[in-house]
């Protein structure tokens, strides 16, 4: 994937108003990071949807939505 990582926050979020929430004022918390296809990452327990992101060919988008603003700041 080409391009800075925050550009492509923005028409994700967009694309998910009315779907997700009402307004994308609602959102609290947004954390990104780009996966390099070539690199090794290590996830303690990920979704089957994550998984199969990481193993695939092309370039994916994972999206994890929750309310719990204190996720994996431990």
């Amino acid at each position: 994937m080409l391009g800075d990582v925050d550009n492509r926050v923005k028409p994700i979020l967009d694309a998910m108003k009315q779907c997700v929430y009402y307004d994308d004022e609602q959102v609290e918390r947004i954390v990104i990071q780009k996966f390099e296809s070539s690199g090794l990452y290590a996830f303690r327990a990920p979704t089957t949807a994550l998984f199969f992101a990481l193993i695939a060919d092309e370039p994916s988008v994972y999206i994890r939505i929750t309310d719990d603003l204190h996720e994996d700041l431990d």
